[in-house]
């Protein structure tokens, strides 16, 4: 079997781990401002796992395409330090916010321009609006047959082999390659990248390529904002703590019922 040519796309998005202290919503501008680091989304990072197992049974090549206004080539060279092969950063003023159909169409324009690839990988949906609807977008784009919520992958006879979720557990699905899969969870984490090998890699590694607009998508005007009707702040989430005193277990319950009770 020739070379695996294996394309993953890695959103780089604020920490979705940060606490709810760093996050705030503009009403007036519908923004969402977030005051923590970059990563790559979570579920992304593990349709990167997913195809470095492949590359370790077969022999690929990783090909790790991210699309944004602005994308940190720092962030990204994680994906590098793990084991892809190559890093292609695509950036431009025109990708700012854009709906889910707008991102597909750009990341499908961007894959038609290196061409040669057997297998599309992408995190189930982004951890930052949770929309779930790109992959499957690009799938519809590129032709390719489309397998989605992966929790395994295997490559067998030029087909890839996906245990996928279903509600009361998994489906085996079977797809001729080329082939598109979005990958969930329960794949695994991204593996452990140790601190020196990731310094090694930001201070030794080469340029990093980085496409504009200009440079592969075909029509610019299809490129849509993501429209925000409405957006508001979370309620008020905060709790009052009160230690009810009592000499004996009945005497406390009394008082349980009795702030039960002001509750009603």
């Amino acid at each position: 079997m020739k070379e695996l040519r294996i394309i993953v796309c890695a959103k780089q998005i604020p920490d979705p781990e940060a606490p709810l202290s760093d996050v705030s919503v503009d009403a007036e501008k519908k923004e969402v401002i977030v005051d923590a680091p970059q990563v790559i989304s979570p579920f992304d990072e593990n349709a990167l796992e997913a195809a470095l197992r492949i590359k370790e049974e077969l022999a690929a090549k990783i090909t790790v395409l991210s699309l944004g206004r602005r994308v940190s080539d720092t962030v990204l060279r994680k994906s590098l330090a793990a084991g892809a092969d190559q890093l292609i950063l695509l950036q431009d003023d025109a990708f700012e916010k854009l709906d889910s159909h707008s991102i597909a169409g750009a990341l499908a324009d961007a894959i038609r321009k290196i061409g040669d690839y057997d297998l599309v990988l992408t995190g189930r949906q982004a951890g930052d609006w949770d929309s779930g609807q790109v992959g499957l977008i690009l799938a519809e784009m590129l032709g390719l047959p489309c397998i989605n919520l992966a929790r395994e992958i295997k490559i067998e006879d030029e087909s890839v082999l996906v245990k996928k979720n279903i509600p009361n557990g998994y489906e085996q699905v079977r797809a001729r390659m080329p082939a598109l899969v979005t990958v969930s969870n329960e794949v695994g984490e991204l593996r452990y990248i140790s601190r020196t090998k990731m310094l090694k890699m930001l201070r030794g590694a080469s340029s990093i390529p980085s496409w504009s607009s200009e440079d592969f998508v075909s029509a610019k005007e299809e490129l849509h904002k993501m429209g925000i009707v409405e957006l508001s702040s979370p309620p008020d989430m905060r709790r009052n703590c009160e230690f009810l005193d009592g000499v004996t277990p009945e005497e406390k319950a009394d008082k349980l019922v009795a702030v039960f009770d002001t509750l009603r």
